[in-house]
């Protein structure tokens, strides 16, 4: 018994403070078999005593009680239960109640029988002080040290109920503070279904929201709820109320809030859903029951069909935990899809704050990959800026709605990535397609810079890049009449290889360009140049890809270079290939030598 103990209070429990809540669930499941014998029309003992627990603590003597008016416990109790680790008394009312066909008004909590020894992580020798509810059963009085013995004799107590007092440990006299009491209350039994009463004050709210069905709460009450568990100081975005029950129960009360925390892209430290088991608090962050792209979600799940271990601070492995998950994923999806479609500023809000973590779900989540896909939203050159956009929502398109205005003479999706919307419109790359009135998605959230390129395929239609050389692209003819071509051309494109050298895969006579000179596009098997980027911030050994530099030969400057090139001006031809070759990676920030780019510049003016 000695070493059994020793066990319990060194290993089973991982902190302390966790003996306040085994103690207070042990007096709840008291409380809730009395009831239950009243709702029966059993007769018990003091019938009109108030259903509620009372702590009380003295910081000067380092004294603890708890007391409620619950069942009590008989002889064979004192005996059975205390003076045997892990027999639990509510396991045992438990299944008595399955045997006759009845089931307990209200939810009882240990399961375990352990719980009571917790106690004797925080002190030496615990006095309880009981009435059994029964009429005519007699007062008692049990004291142990946890080293093995006990003692039991009768008393003149004359309440119903249980009272456990003792003295803290010297090392643990902390908890005899009256506000940290109430501070464990308030994190690990707050929606216990019974006051709790610390010095003569109740702590507790008594009301787990989640356990009340939709129509019996308020609007203001949800509010307040969530911002008691978020801290935050705003209403929510939205909320979840789930009670579900068959193969798996459980209720969950699920808030998306209207702005992200502070450290939200921190995600080592972005805790979301606590875990309760019958009212009673298990786990602050349960990781397990949501992926981590929906860990925005703030609320609480409660469930008694968890497995959790015997000190019930974590839970075990279970199928049941899964198939929660699976539930909380779907139904938060279904609110966000109904958003999307039905309140659209709302969705826009949502998607503003939480679109980069959410998105990342296309990694991870294969099984809702087309559900994600369908949520995805992006700017494009049809909405970006446009000023007769009543909501900031319409500036937002999905593929879905990109898909269905295409022409039917476009086979691919056409995107375009960067920094900065403002700088992405601004691009060479674009003017045939704002010419020819084609739609391109533009990609500035870095999220998108990743997941795009992975999509493949929508609808059957490619999604391509309009940074790679190999776009199929028409041109008109009447477009190329006033064009250099030829040997000028040729020679004019051999002076851009050699102002490239080493850093271009080719230099090619473009079809895309409609105002500026020349722009630098991927090769077929190229990586995008802003994902490169990225890829070269996070590991510096990730090299440059060779660019394509397309260059427009009906560009004023362009056909200049071939008239040079026919006085024998080779010195001038070469110097604008350069500066146009070197204007090309400063428009993409990839121009290494700002200080010659300048000196260039001058010379040129000079000449000219």
């Amino acid at each position: 018994m000695k070493q059994l103990l020793h066990l319990i209070i060194n290993s089973l429990y991982t902190n302390p403070e966790i003996f306040l809540r085994e103690l207070i669930s042990n007096s709840s499941d008291a409380l809730n078999k009395v009831r239950f014998m009243q709702v029966k029309g059993e007769e018990v003992h003091a019938p009109k005593l108030p259903l509620q627990i009372k702590i009380e603590v003295d910081h000067e003597k380092n004294l603890f009680s708890i007391e409620d008016t619950g069942i009590g416990m008989s002889l064979d109790d004192l005996t059975d239960r205390l003076g045997t680790v892990a027999s639990s008394g509510t396991m045992k009312f438990m299944e008595q109640l399955k045997e006759n066909g009845s089931k307990a008004e209200g939810d009882l909590i240990g399961k375990f029988g352990v719980g009571f020894y917790s106690a004797f992580m925080v002190t030496d020798k615990v006095t309880v002080e009981t009435r059994h509810a029964q009429i005519d059963d007699a007062a008692r009085k049990w004291v142990s040290d946890g080293k093995g013995t006990y003692e039991v004799e009768e008393t003149d107590r004359t309440d119903r109920g249980t009272k456990i007092s003792f003295v803290f440990k010297e090392e643990h006299k902390d908890f005899a503070l009256d506000h940290k009491i109430k501070q464990l209350i308030r994190k690990y039994s707050n929606f216990v279904d019974f006051p709790i009463l610390v010095n003569g004050e109740e702590v507790n709210s008594t009301t787990a929201l989640w356990h009340k069905s939709k129509s019996e709460i308020k609007e203001e009450e949800l509010n307040e709820f969530y911002k008691f568990i978020s801290n935050d100081f705003e209403d929510p975005l939205g909320h979840l109320h789930l009670s579900m029950e068959g193969r798996i129960n459980f209720k969950a009360l699920l808030f998306v809030p209207k702005r992200k925390k502070p450290d939200f892209f921190r995600t080592e430290e972005l805790t979301s859903l606590q875990l309760y088991s019958n009212r009673v608090f298990v786990q602050e962050d349960c990781k397990d029951l949501l992926p981590e792209y929906l860990r925005f979600l703030e609320g609480v799940v409660d469930s008694e069909d968890l497995p959790l271990n015997v000190s019930r601070e974590v839970t075990q492995y279970s199928p049941v935990m899964t198939k929660i998950r699976e539930v909380l994923v779907n139904k938060t999806l279904s609110l966000i899809e109904e958003w999307a479609e039905k309140e659209p500023e709302t969705f826009y809000t949502f998607y503003k704050e939480f679109g980069p973590l959410f998105k990342s779900g296309l990694q991870s989540d294969f099984g809702n990959r087309d559900r994600l896909i369908e949520l995805l939203r992006f700017q494009s050159t049809r909405t970006a800026g446009a000023s007769d956009k009543e909501t900031e929502n319409e500036s937002m398109v999905s593929l879905k709605t990109y898909a269905e205005r295409m022409p039917e003479k476009q086979k691919e999706i056409y995107y375009l990535s960067g920094n900065r919307l403002e700088d992405i419109l601004l691009d060479p790359r674009l003017e045939y397609f704002k010419k020819k009135n084609i739609e391109v998605l533009l990609l500035s959230d870095p999220v998108d810079a990743f997941l795009v390129p992975g999509l493949g395929t929508y609808q059957e239609k490619p999604l391509k890049s309009i940074e790679k050389a190999d776009l199929d692209l028409d041109t008109d003819e009447e477009e190329e009449k006033d064009s250099l071509s030829g040997e000028l051309l040729e020679q004019v494109i051999n002076a851009f290889r050699e102002a490239g050298k080493d850093r271009l895969e080719d230099v090619i006579s473009s079809r895309r360009l409609v105002e500026s000179a020349v722009t630098l596009t991927i090769g077929k098997e190229g990586m995008d140049s802003h994902l490169e980027k990225m890829m070269q911030m996070m590991d510096k050994s990730t090299g440059q890809s060779k660019k394509v530099l397309e260059i427009n030969p009906s560009h004023p400057v362009i056909v200049k270079m071939g008239t040079y090139l026919k006085e024998q001006k080779q010195e001038m031809v070469q110097l604008m290939a350069e500066q146009l070759f070197e204007s090309a990676l400063l428009m993409q920030g990839d121009l290494d030598s700002p200080g010659t780019f300048v000196q260039r510049m001058n010379r040129l003016l000079e000449k000219l």
